[in-house]
């Protein structure tokens, strides 16, 4: 601010400060310039408050490896009071564990049941469903009485959990179930075991009886449309399963893969379908770049394709920061944006958090990338809360590199 004086006349240069009549202490220009900075900081600070705060992960559980659980590969589910559930193949017994994880003053881990190798099961990787009556379903790859892993029932008793075993798989086809389980509305769980086999299990007389309704090398992963159609992929192809009416299937093939370069292989993962009925899915190979791929399957409804199937490769992934190597499928975050994991790529190959978005989601990025202290190699699919904040695991890093479950807010 200017010492107030007197003026001494236009002798030396002139100065817009020295121009103009005086308010109070001030020249009039000077106090119009500090104003319109002033102006312009307070429009600055407004816009900064306007903006969204910036995309950041935080772990809210670390697995140790010990009787809590350890590395941990699929996909985690809600229960209707924002706990989250979820399976780890090591750690608990030496066997495996179900787990929760609850937001009670922070966030708490409870082992709902430790797996004993036995009958009971051993090794669940694929993650955990809920009936209408809060208990949860599962399957386990190994143990059983045949050593080829079972279908579980998780029963609250009072503070603990009980667990049945629905089914017993026996070899062959019916062999290793790694991935998830879904319902009907009848009830009926649908799975696949990785021998081959797309099975059903139907509650009957107080049990359960199974049947194989289809065979195809190595399932990967189910879900279910409106109409009670089944889709599914394999190592090689993408599937439907269409009620014949008579408690049996139809089976169509959509799309088999080519491989690189120009479509993927090797698909992971649930697909999932969008409002439209369009099937979206990733396979962990194949591409441009042979790093795995996003695609998208359409029906085509007109024309001489009518009732064919179209593939269109969303994204073809490259081994740079940027993410590669997808091994869970897609998860819709909204309109016009999908969000999944990469296994590798992003800092030092471990893995990263990747979008799609815009138009024919041309716009595509790593969101997050895994530094292992706070995560790495993630293995399955996001989950989304009503708030738009996703949730996953990773199979290994953490503080003990035994794993950990994460929440990314976009």
């Amino acid at each position: 601010m200017h010492s107030p004086g007197t003026s001494n006349g236009t002798t030396g240069p002139w100065n817009i400060s020295d121009a103009g009549p005086k308010f109070g202490s001030m020249k009039l220009p000077t106090v119009l310039i500090r104003a319109a900075l002033m102006l312009a900081v307070i429009a600055v600070l407004a816009l900064i408050a306007a903006l969204p705060a910036q995309a950041q992960e935080a772990v809210l559980y670390n697995f140790t490896g010990g009787s809590d659980g350890a590395n941990p590969q699929s996909n985690l589910t809600f229960d209707s009071a924002g706990n989250l559930y979820g399976t780890t193949p090591g750690g608990g017994l030496g066997y495996g564990v179900v787990f929760e994880i609850s937001p009670n003053g922070g966030w708490h881990e409870t082992v709902l049941y430790s797996f004993t190798g036995g009958a009971d099961g051993s090794s669940p990787s694929g993650p955990v469903i809920f009936d209408n009556l809060g208990n949860l379903y599962g399957t386990t790859d190994s143990g059983g009485a045949y050593g080829y892993g079972v279908v579980f029932e998780l029963s609250p008793t009072g503070a603990s959990w009980t667990e049945t075993v629905l089914c017993t798989f026996t070899g062959g086809y019916n062999a290793n179930p790694i991935n998830g389980l879904i319902f009907d509305p009848a009830g009926n769980l649908y799975g696949t075991a990785s021998g081959g086999a797309v099975f059903e299990l139907s509650p009957s007389g107080g049990g359960w009886t199974e049947q194989i309704i289809y065979t195809v090398m190595g399932p990967v992963g189910l879900t279910m449309d409106a109409a009670g159609n089944i889709f599914g992929v394999s190592y090689y192809n993408v599937f439907k399963l269409s009620p014949n009416g008579n408690g049996g299937w139809n089976p169509t093939v959509i799309h088999t893969f080519a491989g690189p370069p120009k479509d993927g292989s090797n698909p992971q993962g649930a697909p999932v379908l969008d409002e439209a009925g369009n099937i979206y899915g990733t396979t962990s190979a194949g591409g441009a770049k042979n790093y795995g791929t996003v695609y998208m399957l359409s029906l085509i409804t007109t024309g001489k394709k009518k009732g064919q199937w179209k593939e269109r490769i969303l994204h073809p992934f490259a081994d740079n920061s940027g993410g590669s190597i997808p091994r869970a499928g897609i998860l819709f975050n909204g309109p016009g944006t999908i969000c999944l994991t990469t296994w590798s790529s992003g800092y030092r190959g471990a893995g990263t958090i990747y979008q799609l978005s815009g138009y024919r989601f041309r716009y595509k990025g790593a969101v997050w990338r895994f530094h292992y202290a706070d995560g790495a190699h993630p293995q399955g699919s996001l989950i989304r809360d009503s708030a738009g904040n996703l949730y996953g695991t990773t199979s290994s890093g953490g503080s003990s590199n035994a794993g950990v479950v994460f929440v990314f807010t976009p």
